[in-house]
């Protein structure tokens, strides 16, 4: 009679083989990450070669991310301004860097720049930041680097653990805060004059 460690289920493993089929970290290429992302329902970025598996959002991630798509919406559809869409939609930074940005806006003079697969860069970007420290890392740090080497003109970054939003303005190449809003306050735009989010009302549509 078999002992019970012999008749134990077996380890549960990763499907390496399955694994095996695709390219190793630092040797992605720009189709490689394309034809992944093509296939797959999760938020993947590419950077230098190497992809990046996003968390994926929660429902009050998403309540946040709608509300910002329908403000900014709002702002810049009765003037014709451009196109907010959100994520996913990849955006090209560079021609080793891809990031998909929570919400993303264009103006209608760069029209050129938006194609099907993709936009080459953004004018404006939006990130809310999840939970874990990692995602928190990335959107507060490596992002503001690649959005601004990227030549992005306007970066807000949306803290709901902080309930905060800060808004960076690019000045000669790198970012400088235009301002850092707190619930009692509205969040403006420098780059669309006359654009702004009270910050209260977006953090309750949180729990909305």
């Amino acid at each position: 009679m078999a002992s019970s460690s012999q008749s134990a289920t077996p380890q549960r493993e990763p499907a390496w083989d399955v694994a095996r089929l695709f390219p190793a970290q630092g040797s992605w290429s720009a189709s490689d990450y394309l034809e992944l992302t093509d296939r797959t329902n999760r938020l993947v970025e590419w950077t230098d070669g190497c992809i990046e598996v996003l968390a994926m959002p929660t429902q009050a991630h998403q309540f946040l991310v709608r509300f910002l798509v329908d403000a900014l919406r709002a702002f810049v559809d009765p003037q014709k301004l451009g196109e907010v869409l959100f994520a996913p939609l990849r955006v090209r930074l560079q021609t080793n860097k891809f990031r998909e940005p929570d919400v993303v806006f264009m103006f209608a003079e760069h029209a050129d720049r938006r194609h099907n697969d993709y936009w080459d860069g953004a004018d404006l970007v939006m990130e809310v930041v999840s939970q874990d420290v990692e995602s928190r890392r990335r959107d507060i740090d490596f992002k503001r680097i690649d959005y601004a080497e990227a030549g992005i003109p306007e970066y807000w970054i949306v803290d709901p653990q902080e309930s905060q939003v800060t808004v960076l303005s690019l000045d000669q190449g790198t970012y400088r805060e235009h301002g850092r809003f707190g619930l009692s306050e509205q969040a403006t735009s420098q780059l669309l004059d006359g654009f702004s989010v009270e910050v209260a009302e977006l953090f309750r549509a949180e729990n909305n």
